[in-house]
């Protein structure tokens, strides 16, 4: 990590971390999470920060999620590089959740993957008209994670379902239908938030400029998802999108079966069994267990390869099929890992946690 990868600032009562990486859209490595919570930890026994921000530099969006050209690297070398980067992410994921103080995050521009962990969970998530949020993660031989099946699994009906598994970027309105932020505002209104919240509650701050958001594109299609998505499995469901009848339904189908098979599987396992899930911390230590392993699928490899490393967008899937997927692997992905669990949500049962 670059020393000014993530921008420590104070302003009033207001503690900003700015993500600091333009070049590569703000996306985070591991140096950059443990800045993030060496701050969060600060300011929490610091009375004269009342409010922290997070924002992203550049312009084009707070955050393109992890840093997944590096992590594929460290994947050919075993991943003990990755595995500690998830496990610090993970907790920084809770810490923002649990975190004493208001966190207000500016989920303005692109918001994908991992920049969703470090912003959707905070208690005042702006976006604006610019906001395009996903977790994209299946189209890299992947399966969402920073808590994304918390939230995708929580969303009305079975739209984080048709977010999750189709990898697709959402608008500002969509979130907030979807419960992925809070405030909609015009982007050229966030330096005077910002400067406001040095000042004022964050609350009234931030409602005081909250607009009404466009209409939800995604809550005008529930018929159709709900429908389709609520099928048994991830073969049923592109059958029931494809026969639908309806052109984003079938378009929908299309970019399923583009994806990695095996992520698709997973990804549908995991949001089902995030939605019976209790806290953000048992998902969390599920979705270790997933990326764990996902790590050493040749998808996973794969995907990266194709999509950014490569770029020739032509990723060779094995299993090729969503029939092929076999149900013994998929349920063994998510065995507890022993010794090895995150163990978020023993430790948050063990505490008294602040909600």
């Amino acid at each position: 990590m670059n020393d000014n990868d993530v921008l420590v600032q104070r302003t009033g009562h207001l503690g900003h971390l700015v993500l600091n990486r333009p070049q590569a859209m703000n996306a985070l490595n591991h140096g950059m999470v443990l800045a993030v919570a060496a701050a969060l930890d600060a300011w929490e026994k610091d009375d004269a920060v009342a409010t922290v921000l997070i924002s992203g530099a550049g312009g084009r969006g707070l955050c393109a999620g992890g840093d997944i050209v590096s992590i594929y690297h460290d994947a050919r070398t075993g991943g003990h590089q990755s595995e500690q980067f998830w496990r610090d992410e993970y907790h920084l994921n809770a810490r923002i959740k649990r975190y004493p103080k208001p966190v207000v995050a500016f989920m303005d521009g692109v918001v994908l993957g991992g920049g969703v962990g470090i912003s959707a969970h905070a208690s005042h998530r702006v976006v604006t008209e610019r906001s395009r949020i996903g977790m994209p993660e299946t189209g890299i031989g992947f399966v969402p994670d920073v808590g994304g099946t918390y939230l995708l699994s929580r969303a009305p009906g079975e739209l984080g379902t048709h977010a999750g598994l189709t990898g697709s970027m959402v608008s500002g309105a969509d979130a907030i239908a979807m419960g992925l932020a809070d405030y909609f505002l015009d982007s050229s209104l966030l330096p005077t938030l910002a400067a406001e919240l040095a000042e004022r509650n964050a609350s009234s701050a931030v409602a005081r400029h909250g607009q009404e958001p466009p209409e939800s594109a995604l809550i005008n299609a529930r018929d159709w998802i709900d429908a389709a998505y609520s099928a048994a499995d991830a073969g049923a469901i592109v059958k029931r999108l494809a026969g639908s009848g309806v052109p984003e339904a079938e378009k929908a189908a299309a970019t399923i079966l583009a994806k990695s098979p095996t992520a698709v599987t997973v990804t549908l396992e995991a949001l089902r069994r995030a939605r019976a899930l209790g806290s953000l911390e048992e998902v969390l230590d599920q979705e270790l267990r997933v990326s764990l392993r996902a790590l050493r699928w040749p998808d996973f490899a794969e995907g990266i390869r194709a999509q950014l490393v490569d770029k020739d967008r032509n990723p060779a899937w094995q299993p090729a099929a969503l029939a092929d997927v076999p149900a013994a692997v998929v349920e063994s992905i998510f065995e507890d890992l022993g010794p090895d669990e995150l163990g978020l949500a023993n430790a948050r049962n063990g505490s008294v946690a602040v909600q």
